[in-house]
């Protein structure tokens, strides 16, 4: 019952998947170009508070530092996405080493080229942001007025010619003017015709506004006319772009990579455009994601070391037989073994055995939500949201089916194939409350319909199932409620959001000062610690009582056991007929058996046990109820060890 690792990932081009021809379906590979505004008022520090949360950086700084962190974050977690940096506004003009002055984008400088980012990008952008070194003055803002169409062009080209086949081309811009263009309509007009251009070319355009305490950032100035917002993937969202507010408590760095941390990584569905069939005649289109997946440490390349600088492994693999000789890919045939004998198929006869029926999510039925065991979860849940590519009114018919199964606490069982030659599974359709409402336990997760496959009767096996008799809940256990209650997390939830994982922080934390020749570190943060002072001050007091407790109720039932024993023993020293006494026992070195605990504790004060023979030990251990198997010395320990425990 339990799921394989590789079940939800999908198979190679050879294994006979359909042509997939979505976009979102794909592996798509990340663009993100950096546009950073270069002005006075974005060189300008914030305010001296007096407070020490308060932002000590400008604008302009903390917008570098947020891309140098992201760099940082990419260069391991996502080796093959591109990244770079644009400034405009500046004195300085740039746009390629082989382009002179860059005159033909005037006010901007191209301060790394979108590329995979290196070593020597984040050391560069490290230099300029912690270090302070501007010695080619890059960050000093223009005497004229910025032509926002020029940046856009010059955005375009960048996103043209270095990558013109990503399946996911994003333009950050982080700026706090909001009307660059204030009275002039033919520069917004050329603006509005540029952000036009990178839309149709595929590229999008996300907005970071910086606010200040005397002014907000008005987005109708200038900004709605150059930011083309999707309609479907933002449904449910009134919300415009995030501002971050400089010179408050929360420092502006934090919020600018929160808010850019959240449009880091596109939305890649797990598949796309889905039928959804409700009842004959009733389709709609839907698309799957997986919100919750454990994220492992991924081996992207071989790297060689033995040189001054590491470098890529450029690794091939060749089929060979026996005889070393290279097995062609038409020579292979795969099969599986049955009786004892390999019974090999075709490629077109194995893609054959794979179809089980087209693409499909059928409902069958419907349940109480009560009749879905919590065992039956087998495998990770998938989440559905509407699509309105295929069948127009998707929404309107995916968001009456999710109310309808909330409002009666019930559930769909359906039939699922995700792909054409994926296996066929049930699955419970589960519906998942607004994360905003009080009531919901997962906040941190949409509010839509769940895919939860369900186990067949072959994954079920029989179990004895044995129930331990209820025991009534005395003392120690009352004590122990007002530990429990007192530890509660905040609202009694677990959001995986605060807690990141150490070990896979701690691997990049080591890749990251291998790639950029920093020294090793010695700790990691590690927020799953427990917090023992706070520990200590909430129920410390309470923990004592009920160590306490615990001690007497120990005391209190070994001397029960112990008198217990002492009786036991005593009915056993009177025989019917007295026996005769060995001459051992009548002697007086006493090293005969111990016929009671007394006589026992007493040869072990003594250091006698060991003169007993293996036969006397073990009818003394057997009588005890202790291990009689082992050598002389192994039963002297274990009853020496015994005597101490017990008496």
């Amino acid at each position: 019952m339990s799921w394989r690792k590789d079940e939800d990932e999908r198979p190679d081009g050879d294994e006979g998947d359909e042509e997939l021809d979505e976009n979102d379906y794909k592996t798509q590979k990340d663009a993100v170009l950096f546009a950073i505004d270069v002005s006075k008022s974005m060189l300008k520090p914030p305010q001296a508070m007096g407070d020490k949360k308060a932002d000590k950086d400008s604008a302009l700084t903390a917008a570098l530092k947020c891309a140098y962190q992201i760099m940082q974050r990419r260069i391991i977690s996502q080796p093959r996405d591109m990244m770079g940096v644009l400034l405009f506004g500046t004195e300085k003009s740039k746009f390629r080493d082989d382009s002179g002055n860059g005159t033909g984008y005037p006010h901007c400088y191209l301060l790394s080229d979108l590329d995979i980012p290196g070593a020597e990008d984040v050391k560069k952008l490290k230099a300029l942001v912690e270090d302070d070194e501007d010695e080619d003055e890059i960050m000093v803002p223009s005497k004229e007025p910025v032509v926002m169409s020029n940046m856009l062009f010059c955005a375009n080209q960048v996103f043209t010619t270095n990558a013109a086949n990503f399946g996911s081309r994003r333009l950050f811009i982080v700026t706090d003017n909001d009307d660059p263009h204030a009275g002039d309509k033919q520069a917004k007009s050329s603006a509005a015709v540029r952000a036009k251009d990178l839309y149709d070319l595929g590229v999008v355009i996300e907005l970071f506004p910086i606010s200040r305490e005397d002014k907000k950032f008005d987005l109708s100035k200038f900004y709605d006319d150059i930011i083309y917002r999707d309609p479907a993937a933002e449904a449910g969202q009134s919300e415009g772009p995030k501002t971050s507010k400089s010179g408050d408590g929360l420092t502006l760095l934090n919020s600018l990579i929160s808010n850019i941390n959240s449009k880091q990584t596109p939305k890649r569905s797990y598949f796309s455009n889905l039928p959804f069939e409700l009842a004959p005649g009733i389709t709609i289109s839907v698309k799957g994601y997986i919100p919750l997946h454990r994220q492992t440490p991924s081996r992207s390349c071989y790297v060689y070391e033995g040189e001054e600088q590491a470098q890529v492994v450029q690794s091939e693999t060749a089929q060979v037989d026996f005889a070393a000789r290279t097995v062609e890919k038409s020579e292979l045939r795969k099969g599986y073994k049955f009786g004892g004998e390999h019974i090999c198929f075709k490629p077109e006869e194995l893609a054959e055995l794979k179809q089980m029926g087209k693409k499909t999510l059928r409902i069958i039925g419907f349940k109480k939500r009560s009749k879905i065991p919590s065992w039956a979860s087998v495998k990770k849940s998938v989440f559905i949201f509407p699509s309105e590519e295929q069948y127009v009114g998707s929404t309107r018919v995916f968001s009456a089916l999710w109310q309808k199964l909330l409002k009666d606490d019930k559930v769909g069982i359906a039939w699922f194939v995700a792909r054409e030659n994926a296996h066929p599974v049930m699955v419970a359709i589960f519906p998942s409350g607004n994360p905003d409402n009080e009531e919901a336990n997962t906040p941190y997760l949409p509010a839509g319909l769940w895919l939860c496959p369900l186990p067949f009767a072959d994954d079920v096996r029989s179990v004895d199932h044995v129930t331990a008799p209820a025991r009534p809940a005395d003392e120690l256990t009352d004590q122990m409620r007002q530990v429990i209650q007192n530890l509660q997390l905040p609202k009694a939830m677990y959001d995986p959001r605060k807690y990141p994982n150490p070990s896979l922080q701690w691997h990049y934390k080591i890749l990251q000062a291998k790639a950029l020749d920093e020294e090793t570190p010695n700790s990691m943060d590690d927020l799953t610690l427990p917090k023992y002072r706070q520990i200590d001050k909430r129920v410390g007091g309470y923990l004592a009582e009920w160590k306490e407790m615990l001690a007497q109720k120990a005391r209190d039932l070994q001397n029960n056991r112990a008198f217990k024993r002492e009786f036991e023993d005593g009915d056993d020293e009177r025989p019917a007929k007295r026996a005769k006494p060995t001459k051992k026992a009548t002697n007086g070195g006493g090293a005969g058996p111990a016929n009671s605990n007394a006589d026992l504790k007493k040869a072990h004060e003594q250091g006698t046990l060991g003169k007993m023979t293996v036969a006397e030990l073990k009818d003394i251990m057997a009588s005890k109820g202790i291990s009689t198997a082992g050598r002389k010395a192994e039963l002297v320990e274990r009853l020496e060890q015994w005597v101490e425990e017990n008496l």
